[in-house]
């Protein structure tokens, strides 16, 4: 029976075996580190259709972060503040200027404002805020240090790595329910003992952290 294949094939077959095991092994690595990274914006300020300065409002005027978004204790959305809610400081202050021309405009013909997302969770995730305030989750431990941002970013990755290290051990994270919005917050040397606490207090279940039809629905 004559030779179907030339003499390096097997040689190739091995190489081309190879080859793929390493372009796989190179994905595995490299997709996570994407998604984490470029693919993420973490860090990347998101542009706005008004320049709303967290910075300002939060560490030099001292407004707490529920006079804006008023549903985060007791709804799974936070909501971003409609133009009254703008409307009940800025009918009086800085009335007329170029930077608040958006808000105005929403103002007068009863138009929202079209703010852009920044924490675009996927569909098949589900996020309660309410849930996370409730159990002593500090805004700063997801959002960052907004009290120091002159504008708005992710700062996290949201990936659902990143939400199972305080999901296998919440104790790391959590603080009083009086500190949630605390953006001064320093977690006490004695953390773990602590959060160990607040577990107990806050009826929050390992077990049932670790289901996932919590956050996949």
């Amino acid at each position: 029976m004559p030779q179907i294949f030339p003499p390096n094939a097997n040689a190739f077959a091995r190489w081309a075996l190879l080859g793929g095991g390493a372009f796989v092994v190179v994905l595995i690595i490299a997709l996570p580190i994407y998604a984490r990274t470029i693919n993420n914006a973490v860090g990347v300020p998101v542009a706005q259709p008004v320049a709303f300065q967290h910075n300002l409002h939060v560490a030099q005027l001292g407004i707490d972060c529920r006079y804006c978004h008023t549903t985060v204790e007791v709804a799974a959305a936070a909501t971003v503040p409609d133009t009254q809610t703008c409307m009940s400081c800025h009918s009086q202050i800085r009335v007329g200027t170029p930077e608040l021309a958006v808000v105005a405009a929403s103002w007068e013909l009863d138009t929202p404002i079209p703010w852009n997302k920044v924490h675009n969770l996927p569909d098949y995730a589900y996020f309660n805020h309410s849930a996370h305030v409730n159990s002593g989750v500090g805004c700063s431990t997801c959002h960052g240090q907004i009290d120091q941002m002159a504008g708005i970013w992710k700062n996290e990755s949201l990936t659902m790595g990143w939400c199972m290290d305080c999901h296998r051990e919440p104790e790391r994270f959590l603080r009083p329910r009086s500190e949630v919005f605390n953006m001064a917050y320093v977690p006490p040397t004695d953390q773990r003992t602590l959060g160990l606490e607040l577990v107990a207090a806050y009826h929050v279940s390992h077990e049932k952290l670790y289901q996932c039809s919590v956050c996949h629905r």
